[in-house]
């Protein structure tokens, strides 16, 4: 049997740490590779792989993710989250560099049946199937559950040493953990903004009024109270100091306000701007600074390279819809 080298998909989570285990305690050579993307970075990967002592190959996603939130084949699961497509397109994205790096096969961390939607048998199957390399996708944690593929059958792995993990139960991976000598490992399903209900709502919203919206623009839907004030219009308002610092720093040459007379939120309007929409943005501003109610305030106004200030009083509960 020669020395096999897998390329492993490595989020970072247990179960991807546990399949590079899995291989190497076969003396498989592994390398892993992450993908990062407005919705999910590489933090957690490449904090594994230091641990495991891998080379670690960074991809960015953001074009391969855009695309699918507009047009997913498999549709979302609860939230915003094209899962079955996002997989099968890392997939192929990473086989697509195996001839580059030398590698044998890939490898994923997928558990048969640990999450009902994207981890079925089916789902699996089409995953593999729809990356291009299905032949060649190995899931070392459930692998003698699912059918044989070629680095099984061409002998660069034993089957017989492979897991039949199944079930959405973590203490098998748990004790694992143990026996790999595995800690400070990062809970399941915590790493992707599209899961997030709230997030999605904003990313639903923001893609509804702009198809092709601006990085800036994805990356303020973290953080920030959100309104519509129009089809092509929306403002943002910090919560707090950090967030208020953020906005600013963020808001280059669109129109930024914040209110002079009184502590208050820093805010950002992205899109269309006219007097109209920069009067509701200032008494947006008013109403979640703690100015008195019922009386007007000066609101600092930055657009196109010139200042102004402008008194408003504050906005009305029933004039401002949040996002």
């Amino acid at each position: 049997m020669r020395k096999a080298r897998a390329l492993c998909l490595l989020s970072g989570g247990l179960d991807s740490q546990l399949a590079v285990c899995v291989l190497r305690e076969q003396g498989v050579e592994t390398h892993g590779i992450v993908f990062e993307s407005p919705f999910f970075d590489s933090k957690a990967g490449l904090k594994a792989a230091s641990k495991l002592g891998i080379p670690l190959h960074v991809e960015d996603f953001t074009g391969d993710i855009m695309e699918l939130l507009r047009h997913p084949p498999h549709g979302f699961g609860s939230c915003m989250n094209p899962c079955i497509d996002c997989h099968a397109r890392m997939l192929k994205r990473a086989g697509q560099l195996l001839k580059k790096l030398q590698m044998d096969f890939l490898a994923t961390g997928e558990v048969l049946d640990e999450r009902p939607m994207s981890q079925n048998r089916a789902s699996l199957e089409t995953v593999a199937h729809e990356s291009g390399y299905g032949e060649l996708v190995l899931r070392p944690l459930s692998a003698r559950l699912l059918p044989e593929t070629r680095p099984e059958r061409e002998g660069l792995v034993d089957r017989q040493k492979l897991l039949d993990l199944r079930g959405r139960s973590r203490k098998p991976q748990m004790e694992l953990a143990r026996k790999y000598g595995l800690a400070d490992y990062p809970t399941p399903a915590g790493g992707c903004l599209l899961t997030d209900p709230g997030f999605s709502r904003r990313l639903k919203d923001l893609l509804t009024h702009d198809a092709d919206p601006d990085p800036v623009e994805i990356a303020l839907l973290r953080i920030g109270r959100h309104f519509r004030l129009g089809e092509r219009t929306k403002l943002v308002l910090g919560r707090n100091r950090a967030e208020n610092e953020i906005i600013e720093q963020k808001a280059g040459n669109r129109a930024l306000l914040k209110v002079e007379s009184a502590p208050g939120p820093s805010a950002v309007i992205c899109g269309e701007v006219s007097d109209d929409v920069i009067r509701k943005a200032a008494e947006a501003c008013v109403r979640y600074s703690d100015a008195p109610k019922g009386q007007k305030a000066r609101v600092r106004v930055r657009k196109d390279g010139s200042r102004m200030i402008i008194e408003v009083e504050d906005a009305k509960d029933t004039v401002l819809k949040p996002i």
